[in-house]
């Protein structure tokens, strides 16, 4: 099977909205994700199917592997923070019909909280009844829901992607003048959606949640696809849930065959879609390890470079 691009597969993914699902799908999907608007070029529409969704259900290993390796068990005494974005952010009218879409951290958190050992705080169903909106102002309504569910309650956990989390640590100190940290004292942070979570940000992310093991999750609207095990900053991928393939200098490879320091363009595949190039470039560490360190763009090793010199963390795990 021949890899294959977003943009190659778009045609087929336009059939499959359609009503062709056969053409990719093994079963009916539980929701259209839709990505953010991290990538390059128009937003990209990614069926979830029940297949896909289990496996995003046994990804959640951060949380877990934190509290067997520490002995916090007393984690799951608290709330989980919930500063997902909506499950369901607008409609497409296709072929007549129409289809509901949202992100695919909102349709995961709705989807998961039922098999969870710890309660999110907001819902998922409270932050979706404030609608599907981007704007300030939307924001501002969901950082106050949060505000307002959790002020009494007792969070450990604080779950999503970094930019939100950054975003309501700078609203809390404007609107407020308090920082989560005035209000709660998490236990761990499980983070994902951009390089650097445990190098780059993690100084804004302490100052603003206090002393907190931050977890990073190697993720997108396609998968999730790894996490941090232990205090290396780099992330561990599952390969009993996905099919990784990475292209090299030398040729395509499984991913781990990669060689410390060797830097690829990785390929997954998924329930959903087969020998997918993600757009994402990976460097690999010292076995199991390996880290994303931006987009497949010419400058990103050099970006990379810059912010590792940067943050004195030169490289290492």
């Amino acid at each position: 099977f021949p890899l294959k691009t977003y943009e190659e597969l778009k045609p087929t993914v336009d059939r499959v909205m359609a009503g062709e699902r056969e053409l990719l799908l093994a079963e009916e999907p539980v929701g259209w994700a839709i990505t953010r608007g991290t990538t390059k070029g128009e937003s990209k529409f990614i069926p979830m199917t029940p297949a896909d969704l289990r496996r995003r259900i046994s990804a959640g290993r951060a949380v877990m592997h934190y509290v067997l390796m520490e002995d916090r068990f007393d984690l799951f005494e608290g709330v989980n923070l919930n500063l997902n974005f909506p499950s369901i952010a607008g409609t497409l009218e296709v072929d007549g019909g129409q289809i509901d879409y949202g992100y695919s951290s909102g349709i995961y958190a709705k989807h998961v909280s039922a098999f969870t050992p710890i309660k999110s705080v907001p819902s998922q169903e409270e932050i979706d009844s404030l609608g599907g909106g981007k704007t300030l102002r939307d924001w501002a309504k969901r950082f106050e829901m949060a505000l307002e569910k959790c002020r009494d309650e007792d969070v450990t956990l604080v779950g999503g992607v970094y930019q939100t989390a950054i975003q309501f640590g700078r609203y809390l100190r404007k609107e407020h003048k308090c920082y989560p940290k005035d209000l709660w004292s998490p236990q761990i942070m499980t983070l994902g959606s951009a390089p650097g979570i445990n190098t780059r940000y993690r100084p804004t992310l302490r100052a603003f949640y206090g002393p907190v093991v931050i977890r990073e999750i190697y993720g997108a609207t396609e998968g999730i696809f790894g996490q941090q095990w232990d205090g290396n900053r780099a992330w561990v991928p599952n390969y009993d849930l996905y099919f990784f393939e990475v292209e090299t200098r030398s040729g395509i490879k499984m991913l781990h065959e990669m060689r410390p320091q060797e830097i690829g363009r990785l390929v997954v595949s998924t329930p959903v879609l087969p020998r997918y190039r993600i757009g994402d470039i990976i460097l690999a560490f010292r076995r199991p390890y390996f880290r994303c360190i931006g987009r497949d763009n010419w400058w990103t090793i050099w970006q990379y470079a810059w912010n590792e010199l940067a943050t004195f963390n030169l490289n290492q795990l």
